[in-house]
């Protein structure tokens, strides 16, 4: 069977209302993670202005190969096949693009040669915008899984992304709640910078699900910077990724 008579992986859209929240951090060990359960994932990051998946999978300075008018991902050391504008333009590079030109962009990088995969994580950019409208009306995502940080600001804004998908009869997934905790790596004390149990509450009162929490943690913002997702190794942190991909596959196998 060819790649292009396959049929089309399910589409999981990640979303926040605001920037800042760690959504591609999110992301990209979401997929990890759900790799590592056994599912055919790949990823796409559709923050078309501010890509960030090349550096958080160690894959900057690789190239998309093309097949006729359509891309085939490139590998990341982990087995997951992803596709960033990272890997179409040189590092630093701006992007200033109108809305147009970047929704054309989002239906090169999500249509491309994909392969044997049945689940495509889509790293949507923050907030409501062309991108988040494009990717709603021409590629229909089974769901949405919304990151937000516990704080009122972000949570209000939350809320709205979850409005949004909402109202395109895209189910949620879930709410997962970034940034929660954070234990002083020298005196072990553990305390709340961005508040607790926001987004738990917040899903509460939405009727949405509550995937998990991932903590405020250095050695997060460490490994992705450095290209290895905590989600690919062990630990606390790879048990946080871990339990949030479990909660998104009890929701695909309810799906069938």
């Amino acid at each position: 069977m060819t790649a292009e008579k396959r049929a089309a992986p399910l589409i999981l859209a990640v979303g926040s209302g605001k920037g800042g929240v760690g959504k591609s951090t999110l992301s990209a060990n979401l997929a990890v993670a759900l790799a590592r359960s056994g599912r055919k994932v790949g990823l796409v990051d559709a923050d078309i202005y501010g890509p960030s998946q090349a550096r958080l999978l160690a894959t900057e300075g690789m190239r998309p190969t093309a097949e006729g008018n359509k891309m085939h991902p490139v590998q990341s050391p982990w087995g997951l096949p992803l596709l960033s504008m990272g890997h179409l333009v040189q590092p630093g590079q701006a992007i200033a693009w109108r809305g147009p030109m970047a929704s054309n962009a989002l239906g090169q990088l999500t249509d491309a040669i994909w392969g044997d995969i049945d689940l495509l994580v889509v790293d949507l950019p923050p907030g409501t915008g062309d991108v988040q409208l494009t990717m709603l009306q021409k590629h229909k995502p089974a769901g949405a899984v919304i990151v937000s940080t516990p704080q009122d600001l972000a949570l209000m804004d939350a809320t709205r992304a979850v409005q949004l998908f909402e109202q395109a009869h895209v189910p949620i997934v879930g709410l997962v709640e970034n940034m929660a905790g954070y234990i002083c790596p020298h005196c072990g004390e553990e305390s709340d910078p961005f508040g607790c149990g926001g987004a738990e509450a917040a899903a509460k009162t939405m009727g949405v699900p509550f995937l998990g929490r991932v903590p405020l943690d250095l050695s997060i913002r460490q490994d992705s910077d450095a290209g290895r997702p905590p989600a690919a190794g062990e630990g606390k942190q790879a048990e946080a990724f871990a339990a949030i991909a479990q909660g998104v596959i009890a929701w695909l196998d309810a799906r069938k």
